[in-house]
């Protein structure tokens, strides 16, 4: 029982810069048999209460902020044993073209907290990115039908067909330790053909394409390259931190959508390479 699509705005101190967010959050609590409905308006007090706080003092990150009301959901509702808050924020960060130009460039941010009476807190944070692939299997139908291009030293790539791929990266963690959210963004953009930006002039443009179709990818080759980078940048994390990669590619030649994800552990990638 609870409320969805509260929106707010979150001031964020991290990396020795305020963010302002605009975030929307939604928060549960479960109901025991013996009660027939939730106080929701302690729901609506404990965001306000916490984000107006945020204010004067700046909230380290948006899975604190969930963490920090799902304690106090419990502390408010002292009939439910279960608390979950799940946040999304809208996110900027500046970002460097393939010609050196910088551009702020728009991601969202995902935040999520779970919390059982008795029980320690996980949270879980994560960002969603959109970028581009490039088809490898159009390409190497077209290179036989040109004549193997490819395989002549210093021609460009062969043409493909090319996607917006949108892929999700989530981990979660118990509430001592800390990601950063930079650092997933970072990942999932090294995972993709080709990063993509919001204002590109013609070179740049062509910069893209090229970079695009000298890196092709299928859909699942996004999640696999996302879950062996987060495994590299994050050796500190407990073996039980929980994975979670969706990768989906917007198809430009079908009607459908291509999609791949993978929910694991950090223990079982590890075990994988054993």
């Amino acid at each position: 029982m609870g409320v969805t699509g509260v929106k707010k705005p979150v001031r964020v101190h991290r990396a020795g810069r305020d963010t302002c967010l605009t975030c929307e959050i939604d928060v549960f609590v479960d109901l025991p048999s013996t009660q027939r409905g939730s106080h929701l308006s302690r729901n609506l007090e404990v965001i306000a209460e916490i984000v107006e706080q945020g204010v004067s003092e700046p909230i380290k990150g948006l899975e604190v902020l969930a963490a920090d009301i799902c304690r106090r959901l419990l502390d408010r509702h002292e009939y439910a044993t279960y608390a979950e808050v799940h946040i999304k924020g809208d996110y900027f960060l500046e970002r460097s073209l393939p010609t050196g130009r910088r551009s702020i460039e728009s991601y969202k941010l995902i935040a999520r907290a779970t919390h059982k009476r008795g029980d320690g807190l996980m949270k879980m944070i994560g960002a969603r990115v959109i970028g581009m692939t490039a088809c490898p299997c159009a390409m190497e139908t077209v290179d036989e039908i040109q004549g193997n291009t490819l395989k002549q030293e210093g021609c460009l790539p062969t043409i493909s067909h090319n996607q917006r791929n949108v892929t999700t990266a989530m981990l979660e963690v118990p509430e001592q330790f800390e990601v950063e959210a930079d650092d997933l963004i970072e990942i999932v953009e090294a995972s993709f053909s080709s990063p993509t930006f919001e204002i590109l002039k013609r070179k740049e443009e062509a910069n893209v394409v090229i970079t695009a179709h000298r890196n092709p990818k299928f859909v699942e080759d996004v999640v696999r390259d996302n879950l062996a980078l987060i495994l590299k940048r994050y050796p500190q994390l407990p073996d039980d931190t929980v994975v979670t990669v969706r990768s989906e590619s917007e198809e430009s030649i079908h009607k459908h959508n291509a999609m791949a994800e993978r929910v694991t552990t950090l223990g079982e990638l590890r075990s994988d390479l054993v």
